[in-house]
């Protein structure tokens, strides 16, 4: 209904982007810009070196889900169904709605919008935040995304903890989903980041460790000059 691809393309998509983040494989490669990061990877040829990985990527767990594949084979169809043909019909037989109507606010503009709301993630959170988790790399805890997508912003947690599925240790719907669908026996091998993985992993590369030993150098200095200032006046 989202209209974002299939669920094959957009894992494997997905999976490239993790893998290659930032770089020439990576399907919307933030260091192409902004625009190119939000929207302009969907419109023009894609690189070269992303073609060359999408064929090298393994896909095969994805390849041999039944279910996965009917929907790659059928997504246009599916998607002309439920994305375009459902939320345009309603509207016009149960409140009698024009077509004109049920086409431009149902479909058109919520789809627009949602569209936007998710390609924050690719530019803005890959652009603009803080780097708590891991300053080497370029996604970032993006309050604007975060807001847009009711928690799927806080992309450095994400990368840094790719396989955590709690996507934040802030509030994430996507996050809440999951353990909806879990405990409806739907999803399941939910993994999670220990607090001493994560801590650790703060320790070596976070952004905090870079400000608290500042913090503490400053300390430390004022200190050694009060001591050097008392023995000087006890002499």
């Amino acid at each position: 209904m989202s209209g974002q691809n299939s669920m094959f393309t957009w894992t494997r998509d997905h999976l490239l982007h993790h893998k290659y983040s930032d770089t020439d494989a990576d399907p919307h490669n933030s260091n192409r810009g902004f625009f190119f990061s939000h929207m302009g990877w969907l419109m023009m040829k894609k690189h070269p070196l992303v073609l060359k990985k999408q064929r090298e990527i393994d896909v095969s767990h994805l390849r041999a889900d039944k279910l996965v594949m009917f929907q790659y084979r059928y997504f246009l169809p599916l998607y002309f169904l439920v994305g375009v043909l459902f939320p345009v019909a309603v509207p016009m037989y149960f409140w009698n709605e024009t077509f004109w109507c049920s086409f431009f606010v149902p479909y058109v503009l919520q789809y627009v919008t949602n569209l936007h709301i998710t390609w924050s993630i690719n530019s803005f959170a890959h652009l603009w935040g803080s780097k708590p988790y891991d300053k080497r790399i370029k996604p970032s805890e993006s309050w604007v995304a975060s807001f847009l997508t009711l928690g799927d912003g806080w992309h450095n947690f994400h990368h840094a903890f790719p396989w955590d599925y709690r996507m934040a240790e802030k509030f994430s719907i996507s996050t809440k989903n999951l353990e909806l669908l879990a405990y409806l026996g739907l999803a399941y091998d939910l993994k999670m980041a220990s607090p001493a993985v994560v801590q650790g992993h703060i320790m070596r590369h976070g952004k905090k460790t870079d400000e608290q030993m500042l913090v503490k150098e400053v300390i430390k200095s004022k200190r050694e000059r009060k001591d050097a200032n008392d023995a000087a006046r006890a002499m």
